[in-house]
């Protein structure tokens, strides 16, 4: 059997992996992707091919992200025991200031990646859980660390700014912004996909559990709206985006809370999940007559349609929309919803091929192009993993 790349996402509760494989002479291709998830709870282990076939679906034995990647290498040795892993790419968060392109994993690296926990305390963990089990069992096998921050990195000196003193900028406190894989996958197929966008002033909207937009210029981001963490800009699934900090004083200071119940309230009590008191799936929400529930689908849309507004500002105009993620992809209620409030700016949508997920469903008199083009952050990760270890031209 042909070698192969393995791509891996991991987070708090879940083990998301993809495996691409290169034949001699050609470049990678996508051969299989899969999950565990419910860790801890109920875990299952789940994997389809490249034509969506299911492959495998059985209850797991699965306590922490560490055995999750134990289990994995075992399915892979059963599959694929043959073949050599060449490389294993990982999605990190947050790769600080430093990180603006991928890295081979060392312990120094390791080191400092653990010191940017606290900057995503959702993810960050888990990140690197998956890299040292990863170590553990493939200790011959090169970690490709790949960050949601670099894409950012290279922004204007005044969308990167926290207005703070120079001591503490020094420091790196700085807006880093995040989905930078997501971006930067959209960005690099634009030129096939919508080329008369694709030189243009773009914004990006990646909207799922985690939501943020991204103003492209020549394909290259000049802002966003995630800054030093992930809990910045679009209203989330648990987060709240966009927030006075006076807010955290009050909670600190008058009701007494504590450094961690704040922070366990930002990351997991509020956005969507807190506004609606019910849940944080959008399609919970959509599907429900609960007034609250309601009322955060509107907070949702007023909050992305305010901020493309802002980014188009900075783009001095804009060429084209682009929807992507969980929620931009499936949900033909939220695009018609947030085009509609931005129809000031020229957008008109295509009813019709808006309920289709175009790609392209904006009307023909429509100033702005709109589209709709799913994310593949795990495809990213294979073209570093690649071009890094030197493996391939790229992955196809």
């Amino acid at each position: 059997m042909d070698d192969y790349a393995l791509v891996l996402n991991a987070g708090s509760s879940s083990l998301k992996f993809s495996v691409f494989q290169r034949p001699e002479g050609e470049n990678w291709r996508f051969e299989a992707r899969g999950q565990i998830e419910g860790i801890g709870l109920s875990p299952r282990l789940t994997v389809k091919d490249s034509d969506g076939g299911t492959v495998a679906s059985q209850n797991v034995d699965v306590r922490d992200g560490g055995e999750a990647v134990n289990t994995l290498a075992g399915w892979l040795r059963a599959n694929y025991g043959g073949s050599r892993v060449l490389g294993v790419g990982h999605r990190v968060v947050h790769g600080g200031a430093r990180f603006n392109r991928p890295v081979i994993v060392n312990p120094q690296i390791l080191h400092e990646l653990r010191e940017l926990i606290p900057l995503a305390p959702l993810h960050q963990p888990y990140n690197l859980v998956a890299i040292e089990a990863a170590l553990d069992r493939l200790p011959d096998v090169p970690q490709v660390a790949c960050f949601d921050t670099s894409f950012h990195r290279g922004q204007p000196a005044v969308a990167e700014i926290l207005p703070l003193p120079v001591e503490l900028r020094q420091m790196g406190l700085q807006r880093y912004g995040f989905h930078g894989l997501s971006y930067e996958y959209i960005a690099s197929v634009l030129p096939q996909v919508a080329p008369k966008i694709a030189q243009g002033r773009v914004i990006v909207a990646h909207l799922g559990s985690g939501a943020s937009l991204c103003a492209l210029k020549e394909g290259k981001s000049v802002d966003s709206t995630l800054g030093f963490t992930a809990l910045d800009g679009l209203c989330m699934g648990t987060r709240p985006g966009a927030l006075d900090p006076g807010v955290v004083l009050f909670l600190l200071h008058c009701l007494k809370l504590s450094t961690k119940e704040v922070e366990t309230l930002l990351y997991k009590h509020s956005g969507l999940l807190g506004i609606s008191g019910i849940s944080n799936d959008m399609r919970d929400l959509l599907g429900s007559t609960v007034p609250d529930a309601q009322l955060a689908v509107d907070y949702f849309v007023y909050r992305a349609a305010k901020e493309i507004g802002a980014l188009a500002a900075v783009l001095g105009g804009v060429d084209g929309l682009v929807f992507t993620a969980g929620i931009g992809e499936n949900s033909p209620e939220i695009r018609e919803r947030v085009c509609n409030a931005s129809a000031w700016l020229g957008v008109e949508l295509n009813e019709s091929a808006n309920r289709n997920r175009g790609p392209e469903i904006s009307s023909s008199r429509s100033t702005v192009s709109v589209w709709v083009i799913p994310t593949n952050e795990e495809l990213m990760i294979a073209r570093h993993t690649g071009s890094l270890l030197g493996l391939a031209a790229k992955a196809a």
